[in-house]
């Protein structure tokens, strides 16, 4: 598939949309952030970087896009691990960056109305001073809303709250034709016709443009606490996950960690973990309106850790013990990326009696392919983050050994039950994966949608319902 490349008459049409202070053309004038996303292992520059700073903005620049045939990537914070915001065809990267406003909070609704460019540590700060409470909370806080609606991202407290989907009460969005459109609103139920606001959040920028949210919101917890709980091995911990589940005390999250990933966090931030001596760990948060509800639930747990053969239960009852412990675990990612010299990463959800299975799969894959694979994630959920470590290896042997071991991962993950991805979304590196978990039919009705909502093909090419392909690996 071709698009047309971007000329003087376009960028003067375009200039005269957004200005000329919020236009840059030309990769010596686009800066390098935008040529790629966290983890991709590929770079491609847009023709031309907008910053839009309106909804009638964005429809103008995808009404022209449309009927001019160019390409258009949406991006917020470039902070995803799958390519989902490269510009692979080039054309317009259109960021929404600019739009970050917190338009409303209605008590009486319980909603927060809120521009795409909105951060969600700025979304949280901002509904907490309110004494309010948005439970979705992916790792990466520095991530836009928009970005988080794009790849439907979870989490640590998915277990007990869900996930972005969950909370998405209204969107504003723009179709590739420039027609805006809402969907939802602040209404709680809602059974007119097929639901178009749950089909665009985790479409990754492929069907139009979200350009204002109503996001659903709780009251805030007043009580939090963690247990920290070391056991001799990884089978032992995550054999208790389901124990816990079935007490009806679910923990806000359950986290599961291995010792050479605490201590790699350690040497990274320079300062101790509350427990570095055991191969195996379970984190788990609890929330609550009263100690002795908080009391009640992690007493219960801990005897069910206990009684699982964990070594200890170490409780962290204030502020500072609890921010010490979720700051180590927030530094996993970082701590093993500044171990190696690149990694690619496999973010597969199991059901959770087989994380344990999973686990020791890639440990073997870790022999037999004499590379280094490292792992934490959400027992409570099921989804493993998985990280291939390329250390002193060349571009070729990198490439042929990272691809076969993804292929084999995610094999193993689908004869378990599981999928391809669990908060991260597919982006164009997960593309190949996504066929052998859905099939010719399922992708057929991918393509269906894509084409129902963008008939030109012009939204975030080489993505989701795509016909123009990509192989990373070639």
């Amino acid at each position: 598939m071709k698009y047309k490349k971007i000329d003087e008459e376009d960028i003067k049409y375009l200039t005269s949309v957004v200005g000329e202070d919020s236009i840059f053309v030309g990769e010596e004038n686009i800066h390098d952030d935008y040529s790629g996303d966290e983890l991709a292992g590929i770079e491609r520059y847009p023709e031309a970087l907008i910053y839009a700073k309106n909804t009638e903005e964005i429809s103008k620049v995808l009404r022209y896009a449309n009927e001019n045939h160019i390409s258009v990537t949406t991006r917020g914070q470039g902070t995803g691990l799958v390519g989902g915001s490269i510009a692979l065809c080039g054309g317009i990267m259109l960021s929404t960056e600019k739009m970050n406003q917190i338009l409303e909070i209605d008590e009486e609704n319980l909603t927060v109305t809120v521009e795409p460019g909105v951060l969600l540590m700025e979304l949280t700060e901002f509904v907490e001073s309110h004494d309010l409470f948005y439970p979705p909370d992916p790792g990466e806080k520095s991530a836009s809303i928009g970005g988080n609606i794009s790849t439907n991202a979870g989490g640590m407290r998915a277990v007990k709250y869900g996930v972005t989907r969950d909370y998405v009460r209204g969107i504003e969005f723009v179709l590739p034709n420039g027609e805006i459109m809402n969907f939802g609103g602040k209404i709680v139920k809602n059974s007119s016709g097929y639901s178009l606001k749950d089909m665009v959040v985790g479409a990754e920028g492929t069907l139009g443009v979200v350009s204002k949210l109503i996001l659903k919101l709780l009251p805030l917890p007043k009580y939090k606490l963690s247990l920290l709980i070391p056991f001799e091995d990884l089978s032992k911990a995550i054999k208790t996950v389901p124990e816990i589940i079935k007490s009806k005390n679910i923990p806000t999250a359950i986290e599961f960690m291995q010792g050479e990933v605490i201590l790699a966090a350690e040497e990274f931030l320079g300062k101790k973990f509350p427990d570095n001596s055991s191969d195996a760990y379970l984190l788990l948060q609890f929330d609550g309106n009263s100690k002795e509800e908080l009391e009640n639930a992690y007493e219960k747990v801990a005897d069910i850790c206990l009684d699982c053969e964990a070594l200890d239960v170490l409780i962290a009852d204030t502020d500072e013990r609890h921010d010490s412990i979720w700051s180590a675990r927030g530094a996993f990612l970082e701590a093993i990326k500044a171990s190696t010299t690149h990694m690619d990463e496999c973010d597969v959800v199991v059901p959770r009696n087989k994380v344990s299975d999973f686990v020791i799969f890639t440990h073997q894959l870790q022999e037999k392919y004499n590379m280094r694979i490292s792992s934490f994630g959400h027992a409570g959920d099921g989804n493993l983050h998985i990280y291939l470590l390329k250390d002193e290896m060349d571009d070729e042997t990198w490439n042929k050994k990272a691809g076969e071991v993804f292929k084999k991962m995610y094999n193993k993950a689908f004869e378990m039950g599981g999928a391809v991805s669990g908060e991260h979304g597919i982006g164009f590196a997960k593309i190949p994966y996504l066929e052998d978990e859905f099939g010719e039919e399922g992708m057929e009705l991918f393509r269906g949608i894509k084409l129902a909502f963008d008939p030109n093909e012009i939204m975030n090419p080489g993505k989701l319902g795509s016909n123009y392909k990509v192989n990373l690996y070639q």
